[in-house]
């Protein structure tokens, strides 16, 4: 299930939305997040939907590989969806002995459900259109402005790159140690919650160590190789708009506008 986490990683292929401009994939994932809590209805919903399967479809990267990195917060999903169903007041739809599911409740919880679902697919399309040089270099470009106020954009910047770059290394430490574990006898399935949490503690041991080794390890090469931070640094490949970025840029905020629209109307 760990190696089925694919926000952080990169797939490589030719398409469209890979040779996008990462300030373009960037902001067309925000506008996306923030399309997704303005629509309330099934219209609202439909056609962010298909604007997601248009993009995926453009990305050329294969739909199971993405639907495969649902199965790592299907506990998440399902305990959203248990909360917001029976803990919303209103309507009662169903009522089985002191258990009570509510209209507004089941509403709520579908709504919830496919929020979620859209926002990690929708967020995984970028990190698996877009290199890690990329993704730094749009972060940093795109918080330029905050320079002025004395914040360190292209620190910040790295270290975003960084963390979500070894989302996928540390998953894939994660099932190493734990394959290694389970085959010299640990149990990680059986006994109480209380057991089970006891039970992860002889795998975040080893985790946190290689973690820390693999940190200090980033250090050094990059203190080898004479690192000073973002302050009078040149690039080899500048980000320059292309004429396919602005057409981007024109069909995000068409999709954004429809879906204020389609909000506020529907």
């Amino acid at each position: 299930m760990l190696r089925d986490i694919t926000l952080g990683q990169y797939y490589q292929t030719d398409s469209v939305i890979h040779r996008l401009d990462p300030r373009v994939k960037l902001t067309a994932t925000l506008c996306y997040i923030i399309s997704l809590f303005v629509v309330k209805n099934i219209w609202g919903y439909l056609l962010a939907a298909l604007f997601l399967a248009g993009v995926i479809k453009l990305s050329n990267v294969p739909f199971k590989f993405m639907v495969k990195g649902m199965r790592a917060i299907v506990f998440l999903l399902l305990l959203t969806v248990v909360f917001n169903l029976f803990l919303t007041p209103g309507d009662p739809l169903i009522s089985i002995w002191k258990i009570t599911i509510t209209k507004q409740g089941f509403q709520t919880a579908s709504m919830m459900a496919v929020r979620l679902v859209f926002l990690i697919i929708g967020s995984s399309v970028m990190t698996l259109t877009t290199t890690p040089n990329n993704l730094t270099d749009g972060m940093e470009s795109m918080m330029n402005p905050l320079k002025k106020l004395k914040v360190p954009v292209h620190e910040v910047a790295m270290m975003m790159s960084i963390a979500l770059r070894f989302i996928p290394i540390l998953m894939e430490e994660t099932d190493k140690i734990m394959k290694a574990q389970i085959a010299r006898g640990a149990d990680f399935e059986s006994g109480n919650i209380i057991k089970k949490v006891k039970s992860l503690v002889p795998l975040l041991v080893p985790l946190f160590i290689s973690a820390f080794r693999r940190a200090n390890d980033l250090a050094m090469a990059m203190e080898a190789r004479c690192y000073q931070g973002g302050e009078h640094r040149t690039k080899m490949k500048p980000l320059v708009y292309k004429r396919r970025d602005r057409i981007s840029y024109a069909v995000i905020a068409g999709y954004l506008a429809i879906c204020i629209v389609v909000g506020r109307i529907l």
